[in-house]
């Protein structure tokens, strides 16, 4: 969690629904039955007061060095750090700004990653289907041809990658050349309303609306 964010001012820590936003995040990791330790990575020493002041002992802070400091640091090399410090073997990684991620949504994840190692499927991330006529910034159709309109619900699905969570090993994010995605990942698809991610300030608008008028409801 950084500090410092450039859309959305002081993201992690602005107030959502009554509480600074990272906070749904960490209470979904602490109710989801299939999580044991709850690392923040972080830059920020108010971000960190805050996580101790408010999780305790339920969460575990690693200051983030400075050379993994700034907008531009893949997350990737983040997470090399962070992991090569952790005796732990199976990560999940996920983001303060999908806040409506469900508890019971990461039980099912990690189940599935386990079930499907035996069909050699190395981790699992988190992504939308897309069933819609898309095109490149040319105009040139990516999914579909323009002179035979199907439906688009026969169109061949293409899936987004959401960012709201991966789960791998250690040893698949080495082999896969440090990356949380591996070599033989299994897609887990979202339900689109779960999976709102706060990119823009219209974004945090959205997601805290969700949070209050539905989340509740368990979508």
């Amino acid at each position: 969690m950084k500090g410092h964010s450039e859309r959305v001012p002081n993201k992690n820590l602005k107030s959502f629904s009554g509480f600074p936003l990272y906070h749904a995040i960490i209470q979904t990791l602490i109710e989801a039955d299939t999580v044991g330790n709850i690392i923040i990575d972080t830059d920020s020493e108010s971000i960190a007061r805050d996580a101790k002041s408010a999780f305790g002992t339920s969460v575990e802070i690693i200051e983030r060095p400075e050379s993994l400091r700034g907008d531009f640091i893949s997350m990737n090399k983040i997470i090399e750090h962070d992991i090569k410090q952790l005796d732990e073997d199976i990560f999940i990684q996920t983001h303060s700004t999908n806040p409506l991620l469900r508890p019971q949504t990461i039980d099912v994840a990690v189940q599935l990653y386990f079930s499907v190692q035996e069909n050699g499927y190395d981790s699992v991330f988190s992504a939308n289907k897309i069933q819609t006529r898309l095109y490149d910034q040319h105009s040139n159709p990516i999914n579909h041809n323009p002179a035979d309109l199907r439906r688009t619900q026969d169109l061949e699905p293409i899936f987004e990658e959401n960012s709201n969570f991966y789960i791998f090993s250690k040893k698949s994010f080495f082999d896969a050349n440090k990356n949380r995605i591996g070599l033989v990942p299994k897609i887990y698809e979202m339900n689109k309303l779960e999976s709102v991610d706060i990119d823009e300030p219209e974004d945090f608008l959205l997601a805290e609306f969700l949070y209050q008028h539905i989340h509740q409801k368990h979508l």
